[in-house]
C-alpha cells in the first residue's frame, strides 16, 4: 500500500499500474505526464540525444558517450535515508522522428552492492507553438535494497525525478 491508497495529500501526482513485491521481483510501470515550454522540435532534439537528456535527469551524468544513442550513465538515488549510485549503459532502441516517440533502455548496477535496476522508458511528444506536452511511460524493475524500500518510496522517488526531469528539459 502507498500513500495514494489512503487519498493522502502528499502522495504522488504519477500513476501507478503494477506494484512491487520485492519477493517476486515483478516491474513497476508508471505514467508521468510532463510539459515544456519550449517548441516540440527543440525539445525533441534534446530527448533524442543521451547526451543532451541523461543530464536533463536530476543527479545524472554521462559516463561515457558512444554517440547520441548510447552512453554509459551515472545516477544518484536518495530512498528514504539510503542513498545509492548505479552505473550501466542507456540507449535509445527505438525513435520515430514523424511521430515523435522513442523508447530508451537502461541497464544499471548498484555501487559497491548487489542491486541492479533495469528501466525502459516510452516517451511521447505532442505540442504546438512553444508548448510540448510529453508522456513517459516507464517500466522499472531494481533489486537489493531498493526494493526492499516498497512501492511507496520508488514511486514518489520516481515522480520528483520525472518533475526535475522537466524543469531541466526547460532550460536546456
Amino acid at each position: 500500500l502507498s500513500l495514494a491508497d489512503y487519498g493522502h495529500p502528499l502522495a504522488p501526482t504519477c500513476g501507478i499500474h503494477q506494484t512491487l513485491d520485492p519477493r517476486s521481483n515483478t516491474p513497476m510501470q508508471f505514467d508521468h505526464p510532463f510539459s515544456v515550454p519550449k517548441p516540440i522540435d527543440e525539445v525533441w532534439q534534446t530527448v533524442t540525444n543521451l547526451e543532451k537528456v541523461i543530464p536533463c535527469v536530476p543527479d545524472a551524468t554521462v559516463v561515457e558517450a558512444s554517440g547520441p544513442k548510447s552512453a554509459k550513465a551515472q545516477i544518484k538515488i536518495r530512498l528514504g535515508s539510503m542513498s545509492m549510485q548505479y552505473t550501466g549503459p542507456a540507449e535509445i532502441v527505438e525513435q520515430d522522428d514523424g511521430s515523435h516517440h522513442a523508447v530508451m533502455t537502461a541497464k544499471a548496477q548498484e555501487a559497491g552492492g548487489q542491486g541492479n535496476a533495469d528501466a525502459r522508458v516510452e516517451v511521447s511528444l505532442s505540442g504546438s507553438g512553444n508548448e510540448t506536452k510529453g508522456t513517459l511511460k516507464s517500466t522499472i524493475n531494481v533489486t537489493g535494497k531498493a526494493a526492499q524500500m516498497g512501492e511507496g518510496t520508488i514511486e514518489g522517488v520516481t515522480d520528483t525525478l520525472i518533475k526535475g526531469f522537466a524543469a531541466n528539459l526547460a532550460k536546456t
